[in-house]
């Protein structure tokens, strides 16, 4: 059932963001007409988060493009965090979520990323384990599985990146981006008359 969670993981978070999708495009943040300086500040919170998960998975992406199941990476972001890739969406998750200038949509994203992504951890840990046996074991000891430990970091002197691999992870990294684009589209869309919310959020 765990291994199900993480073969499917692509699949099901793009299910989720088209329903996301809706919900944004049917929902309006009562704080727009309540309090204007609130929902700037809300979205510029949404910002950093979202360029500091942008960079934080394209580093990631540097150690493991092209070595993921073929070398466990212990260095840079994976010196700190077991799973730096998954700890850095979190928080670009929650930077969408203030984004959209309520605090609905990042508890209710953050609620949703905790109630499914342990699953898909525990999938991918076992079967780390299982392919670097020991090596695996020791390390998990050492670094945490998600909220980073700062004093174990380490990184080396120089390091052979995958250039083709990379390419395409940088790309991906860049989706969060994307997505605070299409919210500024469709708030451009209601100010312009072709479309109404159904409802507000806080």
């Amino acid at each position: 059932m765990i291994f199900i969670f993480e073969k499917q993981r692509i699949l099901i978070s793009r299910i989720a963001s088209i329903i996301v999708l809706f919900f944004l495009f049917t929902c309006q943040s009562y704080w727009e007409t309540k309090n204007e300086i609130l929902t700037s500040i809300l979205f510029l919170i949404g910002l950093i988060f979202v360029a500091i998960a942008s960079l934080g998975r394209m580093w990631c992406s540097l150690y493991i493009a092209g070595y993921k199941d073929e070398e466990l990476i212990t260095k840079g972001p994976y010196s700190i965090c077991r799973n730096p890739l998954y700890f850095f969406s979190m928080i670009g998750v929650l930077g969408i979520g203030f984004c959209t200038e309520t605090f609905t949509f990042p508890a209710l994203f953050v609620l949703l990323f905790s109630g499914y992504y342990p699953f898909v951890i525990k999938s991918e840990e076992k079967r780390l384990q299982k392919l670097f046996g020991v090596q695996y074991i020791k390390y998990s000891k050492k670094v945490p599985a998600f909220f980073p430990k700062f004093s174990n970091f380490e990184e080396p002197d120089t390091y052979m990146v995958n250039p083709r691999v990379y390419r395409v992870h940088i790309f991906s990294a860049f989706w969060f981006i994307g997505i605070v684009g299409i919210l500024e589209i469709i708030e451009g869309i209601r100010e312009i008359g072709l479309a109404s919310y159904l409802w507000s959020l806080y």
